[in-house]
């Protein structure tokens, strides 16, 4: 089969994107609306785009009344943003803060989930994630008609799980497998990692 974009409207075009470019991490963030009032949301449109400076990338669409996200609104208003890699144990978690609330209203506060100091940094973290990156804005561009923005952000500190980390001749590795991040598929589907290998990669 072979499909042309230019024939489809927007939607089906997310719905099979989204089905296709599989599996994707999914950021899950925190930022402040007000003093110690803090929204968390999920995004699967996110990767990191680079190591120097160690840069973020979470692409956010808008609220289904067009309205910006809170993350956006945040994070432009304050600068700064807690990105997690949530594990599989927080599925039902992560999907319940993906929920639209009205502006100043918490996600965490909603689900009752446990917040944690982030040492050296301003903002909390989610406690039971086994990583967590404390970022500042870098930069903000928008895109595409509806717009869509695209949000850069600087990793300043992270925090890693001891559970999830092996020290051998003074470097560091995480053990993905321990991490089991939760990763989105399609529709309302979420994979998991069963098996990892190694390919020696060419000189």
């Amino acid at each position: 089969m072979y499909i042309d974009f230019s024939q489809w409207d927007p939607s089906a075009i997310y719905h099979l994107m989204t089905q296709t470019v599989v599996p994707r991490p999914i950021a899950w963030v925190l930022t402040e609306s007000a003093d110690q009032n803090f929204n968390l949301a999920p995004f699967s449109y996110f990767t990191a785009v680079s190591s120097h400076p160690p840069l973020l990338m979470i692409s956010i669409g808008k609220k289904p009344s067009g309205e910006v996200k809170d993350t956006a609104r945040n994070a432009k208003a304050r600068g700064q943003l807690v990105i997690h890699i949530a594990d599989v144990g927080l599925a039902e978690a992560v999907t319940q803060t993906a929920a639209t609330l009205d502006h100043g209203e918490s996600e965490v506060t909603a689900n009752g989930i446990e917040l944690s100091d982030f040492d050296g940094f301003p903002l909390p973290r989610v406690t039971a994630c086994p990583v967590a990156f404390g970022c500042t804005l870098y930069e903000m561009q928008e895109i595409g008609a509806t717009p869509q923005t695209l949000l850069f952000a600087k990793v300043e500190q992270v925090y890693l799980d001891d559970r999830i980390l092996n020290v051998q001749d003074d470097r560091l590795t995480v053990d993905a497998l321990t991490l089991d991040p939760l990763s989105r598929l399609g529709g309302g589907e979420y994979a998991t990692l069963e098996k990892t290998f190694t390919i020696q990669r060419p000189h």
